[in-house]
């Protein structure tokens, strides 16, 4: 009880609601019922106290164990595949190291501010996506749904990955690996390597056929492949495993899924730095080529790219902020986690390039020693002459630098007959021009390399758990952008919920496991997230800095951390960051207009890919993905706007009886609807006026009487408060 509480008799009366204030200063200290159920305010000062919709004066919402914890959840949900097999892509296609230069640059004007805008209004109003924006504006509600839609859409590929990562895993325990070698084909008469292995190499094919046994077009469903089914599943199970109790199992779990990734690429890139080749690698990639810097795509790949590392407008990281302390410093989260993010980047570059150096450095020995057995030949049948080869080769031992000065001769000699010749310049870099990202980068170019790694199967088990855990931490975060909206704002129990979004969602990504699965990832990945995330974060920009207002928000701020943030980002908010992400969206628009919608066909006769056209119901589907993305936006405006929906929460509070407890419940008034991210405690709150007017209830009436001020007047009833179930009332 607060020391200022005042505790009188009086007997009961008839049926009667009463408002808060008048029950607080009425306690019956006489009565069982009464003594049973403690009527309890407390004062900010004494406890930090959710005043939010649904939750309890102490508080009851879920917390984190520790700082380190949630730092842990939020660099597990930024830190994801992307960095791995994406940003090294990017930064060998886009000028080497001077790629990192436009990335730093827009990490920091749109990267850290909109990261440490999402943090502030998750912690500031204690709840998820849909929670934040409708306490905002309700008519901007949809922001919520919409990024709940996105994170499903996502959820159902990007589990997929992680399927084929434990598939890959669950293969890497014998020796030799099972992608090493190319298979042999045994018929009655003698036995053959695998045509199409022999056209590719092993790795690609073991990916394509073996693992994915992909069909030859998008059309051509094939049926299911068994072996990813169940790997699917096994992925959903984890994940619902690890998040059925929220943020109190999963977030024991990020303890090893976010740092075990560190040890792993640690551990690669030592042993990377040992491997013949590897400084040929890291040197192609940090030698900077300026003048591509001046080029618009640089910059848009990289604003891109720092937009979907930090998992903006996907909900998650409001989530994850939602279960902090309202006095936590989120502007050293937001700097510490964006740039771990960063350097974590960089960190895996220097791994995948340090391995494909070492990958290159092996293909072009094969390369030198193929060739010089040509030039031998070419000699002894007297194609090429022996006093134009210096007297100190050897080609029974050539070095890459002597086969390249040999070959360098031989063209400036035998210029017009050189093409006839069929020789080969032997460059490590051309091999390491050769751009890889994504499946093709984890699941061909490095398990290839692994292969000739000393023990090749204790490290292709630690890089493909490594995968797995990288992907657990985004995946964690992805789900909790689903699940904590919908039980802040729907109130069901969040166990009952996660098993059904995971079951749904299995059985659903069926559609990335049959034959033709391969080229639905493709299409998700293209077309489910890109458009509508940028709209998302545009409107949650909007949101906050023209409806609620930069100036109040400014105030929230300096009331959580303690200290006025600097005036950096109110010019970032205001005018920096929505200019560049309107040039994003236009600039992705254009992208997406330009480039032939289609996807890359594997086609088994040439062991190759070759691009394919969406068909037109592939184009419906994309379209119909972006659309169904963005559609909760202007539904909710729309049935808002209009009051389509009998909304009758629109009281000053509801009174919940729970516990023995008094459970505050302020609804957002939708004239007043930003005082509570403003820091407002309800006694400060503008509310009607009822003064110590009691308004009776009706026997029989199903619904309360209309106060003065057209609201109704919440209470609580009295009269047979005994027999009363321990419910919401």
């Amino acid at each position: 009880m607060p020391k200022n509480s005042k505790v009188v008799k009086r007997e009961l009366d008839d049926e009667v609601i009463e408002s808060v204030k008048d029950l607080l200063s009425n306690e019956d200290s006489s009565d069982d019922a009464f003594k049973k159920s403690e009527l309890m305010v407390d004062d900010q000062e004494e406890k930090d106290v959710d005043v939010e919709e649904g939750s309890d004066v102490e508080d009851e919402r879920p917390a984190w164990n520790s700082k380190l914890q949630y730092i842990l959840a939020q660099v597990g949900f930024s830190v994801g595949l992307g960095n791995v097999w994406r940003f090294p892509y990017l930064c060998q296609k886009n000028g080497g190291g001077a790629y990192l230069v436009p990335y730093l640059i827009l990490l920091l004007i749109i990267g850290i501010p909109l990261f440490f805008l999402e943090l502030a209004v998750g912690q500031r109003i204690r709840r998820g996506s849909i929670g934040v924006w409708n306490y905002i504006s309700p008519k901007l509600g949809g922001i919520g749904f919409a990024s709940c839609v996105v994170c499903f859409f996502v959820a159902l590929y990007y589990n997929v990955i992680i399927g084929w990562s434990l598939f890959y895993f669950s293969q890497s325990f014998q020796h030799p690996l099972p992608w090493d070698q190319c298979p042999l084909v045994k018929n009655a008469s003698y036995t053959f390597v695998e045509p199409e292995c022999e056209k590719s190499s092993a790795t690609t094919y073991y990916w394509y056929r073996e693992a994915l046994n992909i069909s030859s077009s998008l059309s051509e469903s094939g049926g299911l492949n068994w072996k990813m089914t169940i790997c699917l599943l096994a992925a959903w199970v984890m994940v619902c495993l690890a998040m059925i109790k929220g943020i109190q199992s999963s977030g024991k779990i990020m303890y090893f899924s976010s740092l075990f990734p560190y040890v792993v690429l640690l551990c690669f890139l030592i042993r990377g730095l040992l491997l013949n080749g590897s400084v040929d690698g890291i040197r192609h990639m940090f030698t900077p080529k300026l003048e591509i810097m001046l080029e618009p795509k640089v910059w848009r790949e990289a604003a891109t790219q720092v937009f979907f590392a930090l998992g903006l407008g996907f909900g998650g990281v409001i989530a994850f902020s939602s279960y902090n302390k309202r006095d936590n410093n989120c502007h050293f989260d937001a700097v510490l986690v964006s740039f771990i993010n960063f350097f974590t980047s960089v960190l895996a570059t220097l791994v995948v390039f340090a391995v494909l150096g070492f990958k290159a450095n092996i293909i072009n020995e094969k390369c030198v020693t193929q060739n010089s057995e040509k030039i031998l030949k070419l000699l002894k049948m007297g194609n090429l002459s022996q006093d134009m080869i210096p007297h100190h080769i050897n080609f029974s031992s050539i070095t890459a630098e002597d086969y390249n000065l040999v070959y360098d001769i031989i063209q400036k000699v035998k210029e017009e007959q050189f093409d006839s010749l069929g020789l080969k310049s032997c460059q490590i870099e051309d091999e390491l021009d050769k751009a890889v990202q994504g499946t093709g980068l984890a699941f061909i170019a490095f398990t290839e390399a692994m292969t000739h790694f000393p023990a090749s199967p204790f490290w292709s088990v630690m890089f493909f758990l490594m995968l797995v855990n990288l992907g657990l931490g985004s995946m964690f975060g992805t789900i909790e952008g689903i699940i904590t909206p919908i039980v802040d704002t729907f109130k069901v129990r969040k166990e009952i919920l996660t098993v059904i979004c995971c079951l749904v969602a299995f059985f659903i990504g069926l559609i990335f496991v049959q034959r033709s699965g391969n080229y639905f990832v493709t299409m998700f990945d293209d077309y489910s997230a890109t458009l509508p995330l940028l709209i998302v974060v545009i409107l949650e920009n909007i949101a906050v800095i023209r409806i609620y207002g930069i100036d109040k928000f400014m105030e929230d701020l300096k009331d959580m951390l303690g200290f006025s943030p600097s005036q950096y980002y109110y010019y970032m908010w205001k005018y920096v960051s929505p200019f560049v992400l309107l040039c994003l969206l236009v600039a992705s628009i254009v992208q997406m207009g330009l480039s032939p919608p289609g996807y890359n066909a594997w086609i088994e006769d040439t062991a190759m890919e070759e691009f394919h056209s969406y068909p037109t119901w592939g184009m419906i589907v994309c379209i119909s993905l972006m659309v169904l993305a963005i559609l909760p936006v202007p539904i909710v405006f729309l049935v808002r706007r209009c009051n389509l929906i009998d909304d009758t929460s629109g009281s000053l509070a509801s009174v919940s009886y729970k516990r023995g407890r008094i459970i505050k419940e302020p609804v957002n008034l939708e004239g007043d609807n930003t005082s509570l991210i403003h820091g407002k405690s309800p006694s400060e709150v503008p509310s009607p006026n009822f003064g110590k007017n009691i308004y009776r209830k009706q026997t029989g009436s199903p619904t309360l009487d209309t106060a003065p001020n057209g609201r109704y007047g919440i209470g609580y009833l009295m009269a047979d408060m005994p027999d009363m179930p321990e419910s919401d009332l």
